[in-house]
């Protein structure tokens, strides 16, 4: 019976001890907040972070240089296409959209050297971000892209609506082709009815039919 007495009492220690482990272990985790919590835990705002990134719709000049006399490749100019990627000679489709400048320069010249070229120095450039708003807003034209915008805050960057402006029918063009109709009343109040604005993108807003 003593024998049996310390046995209980030693199972009874171990299942507390094991309980108050697991209560610390727990108390440990939860106290521990989540990385979904900082979701810029970087520090670097996402706006800074796109300025600096090929965007769809962009023009990329491509140069090449230190090629063999009888090999040469012209100047590349072209605009990012809606899969986020440009076409070049030789080595076809390259992924150009969310890299900087230096990523895609190193991209390109992976694919040509060596299968293409013993060496070759691919240098890319960028035209001005530029976007384009224009018809019933105080001030159209040309604006600058300096980072993560929609419909709505590009709109108010050109002055905001005019007194005659249709807010319902605001078409956004991409730079290669394809139209969407924008409701900016419902694109205020919901924000994801409000489509993002890309460099080279024109928004035309039309006048109100009374």
């Amino acid at each position: 019976m003593k024998l049996l007495r310390r046995l209980s009492g030693c199972g009874f220690a171990a299942v507390g001890c094991a309980f108050l482990a697991g209560l610390l272990f727990t108390g440990c985790h939860t106290a521990e907040p989540g990385f979904a919590e900082f979701p810029n835990a970087a520090g670097v705002p996402a706006s800074a972070r796109d300025a600096v990134r090929f965007q769809v719709g962009e023009e990329v000049t491509v140069t090449f240089s230190g090629l063999p006399p009888t090999e040469p490749i012209m100047p590349h100019l072209e605009q990012i296409k809606e899969d986020g990627t440009i076409t070049l000679p030789l080595v076809g489709a390259v992924a150009a959209a969310g890299k900087t400048p230096g990523e895609l320069q190193k991209a390109i010249q992976d694919k040509y050297v060596p299968k293409f070229y013993v060496r070759a120095t691919i240098t890319v450039k960028s035209t001005a971000l530029v976007y384009y708003v224009g018809g019933e807003v105080r001030s159209p034209g040309r604006q600058e892209y300096l980072g993560e915008t929609t419909v709505t805050k590009a709109i108010q960057s050109a002055g905001d609506f005019t007194d005659f402006a249709s807010r319902k029918k605001v078409r956004l063009t991409r730079a290669y082709g394809k139209t969407i109709t924008v409701n900016c009343i419902k694109a205020l109040a919901d924000s994801s009815k409000d489509p993002q604005v890309f460099p080279g993108d024109k928004i035309t807003v039309p006048r109100r039919i009374w």
